[in-house]
């Protein structure tokens, strides 16, 4: 029997889900990053379960999904003011703020730490169903360390029968997961770039943002992460070409993905889909390119690199860490 899927978002519906998450149910929904494998923050043996769906190390953290900015009373020990900010400027929206942890969070959510990444997400679905079930984990929707999923089919298809229910809000909007930036000491720090990007925060906060330096473990920042299965070689843009050429000689079967319209001559048989070259529009597009040619039957993947502009900061990121899985497996 297959996994519901609720495609409607009726009062009823959502009710239906929040009692499923209630009892310690897992419920897949979309919010405006990507999917989330939703569980109640508050019960261990829910928690416990995204973990063992997702194949996730007990030791990486989860973020904590809430209703409002309102919650941060709750869920942290100490709310500096900069954090009060930036949920006026950014909430609901991509950013996760990681702060002092209250005394109740599990340790199951927090890896143990003595911090907690909190978000209020910016989709209307994910915050009727919060509403209605209460805080909720919800990492990203599929394998630990596998693309994201931006659809319910690609939770459908990838976890299968082992979710309660799987809420299909439609694809997500941005496409990538939240920029998490931590507040636990003077200078507030990105862990994981997003589409908010360090200048946008610098403007609302008035002073700089680092982007390193923290030894607060924080979710999707492994060095390989975000891969597909297909080996992934991320390259310049002039290299792809003659590159492409020399795996074909070679017998490979190779799929590009490019970053606007194709230049040069490819060779027969390569399979090549392209990207707008605009950050937001490829971002969003970024995950479901690359599962739809992880699923091409191809050998190999390469990836024209965006360009080196902080606005395509959230993107590069993710190919890099895509393309360290391959690397890791060749230097083995």
């Amino acid at each position: 029997m297959d996994i519901p899927t609720r495609v409607e978002t009726t009062p009823a519906q959502i009710q239906e889900a929040a009692a499923i998450l209630r009892r310690g149910g897992v419920v897949a929904f979309p919010t405006e990053t990507v999917y989330g494998l939703g569980a109640d923050a508050r019960q261990e043996t829910a928690v416990r379960r995204v973990f063992a769906i997702k194949g996730r190390p007990a030791d990486h953290p989860l973020i904590v999904h809430l209703a409002s900015a309102e919650g941060l009373r709750d869920w942290a020990q100490a709310v500096p003011e900069a954090a009060w900010v930036l949920a006026e400027r950014f909430w609901p929206g991509p950013l996760t703020l990681v702060l002092p942890r209250a005394a109740h969070v599990l340790d199951a959510v927090t890896g143990g730490q003595t911090s907690v990444a909190l978000r209020v997400p910016a989709h209307p679905l994910a915050l009727a169903l919060i509403r209605a079930a209460g805080p909720l984990v919800a990492p990203s929707a599929n394998r630990f360390g596998r693309l994201s999923p931006t659809c319910a089919e690609h939770v459908k298809a990838e976890l299968g029968k082992a979710l309660d229910l799987i809420l299909d809000g439609g694809p997500c909007r941005i496409g990538v997961e939240s920029t998490i930036l931590s507040l636990l000491d003077d200078t507030p720090r990105i862990l994981r770039p997003g589409v908010i990007t360090p200048e946008a925060i610098e403007t609302v906060l008035g002073r700089p943002v680092a982007m390193h330096g923290s030894r607060v473990r924080a979710p999707g920042t492994l060095s390989a992460h975000y891969a597909p299965r297909t080996p992934l070689v991320l390259l310049l843009a002039q290299e792809v070409p003659q590159q492409t050429a020399e795996w074909v000689a070679q017998g490979w079967r190779v799929a590009v993905l490019g970053c606007g319209e194709p230049a040069g001559r490819w060779p027969a048989g390569v399979q090549r889909l392209a990207l707008p070259d605009r950050p937001a529009e490829y971002a969003c597009g970024l995950y479901a390119s690359l599962r739809a040619l992880d699923a091409a039957g191809v050998d190999l993947i390469l990836v024209e690199e965006p360009p080196l502009d902080p606005a395509w900061l959230a993107v590069q990121d993710r190919l890099r860490r895509a393309a360290a899985t391959f690397s890791k497996k060749g230097s083995s």
